[in-house]
């Protein structure tokens, strides 16, 4: 079994990103860091709840992270809700109020604001699903098997 990573041995997102999906790990969600959708987009973290909803989580670690990123609301097509996961110094006047709100460290976090759900189409769903299926289980199969030629993760 390896060691946990200390959160001083991470960069300010991932210290954040670690805090936010062991918070929604504890909801019942699973989640998957730095997945990518579609070309050109990265997502932090998408979280698959137990009843299939799918979670979008966005983390910022700074007001110079905030207001560097032009790509945030392509997010939102991607998940049935969207969160913005953050430190708690973050200044959160910053952030639209309609979307969700997480605070978090590198040992877990608390949503402070739920936004509203709006229900991905079905075949939307599907998709974003299966690529989630799909990148979790490259990610093991690259920690079993390190060598092996996985494709895109």
């Amino acid at each position: 079994m390896p060691l946990e990573t200390a959160p001083s041995a991470l960069a300010p997102g991932q210290v954040i990103a670690r805090g936010a999906a062991r918070h929604l790990a504890s909801l019942g969600f699973a989640c998957v860091e730095e997945i990518v959708p579609t070309r050109g987009l990265r997502l932090d973290i998408l979280a698959l709840g137990p009843k299939g909803e799918l979670w979008v989580v966005e983390c910022k670690s700074s007001r110079a992270d905030f207001t560097s990123d032009g790509k945030w609301h392509h997010y939102l097509e991607w998940g049935d809700r969207f969160f913005w996961a953050v430190g708690a110094d973050f200044p959160t006047e910053l952030l639209p109020e309609a979307s969700g709100l997480i605070v978090a460290d590198g040992y877990g976090g608390e949503i402070l604001r739920m936004p509203e759900e709006t229900r991905l189409a079905g075949a939307r769903r599907a998709a974003v699903t299966r690529r989630f299926a799909q990148h979790a289980a490259r990610r093991l199969q690259a920690l079993r098997d390190p060598g092996a030629r996985l494709g895109e993760l």
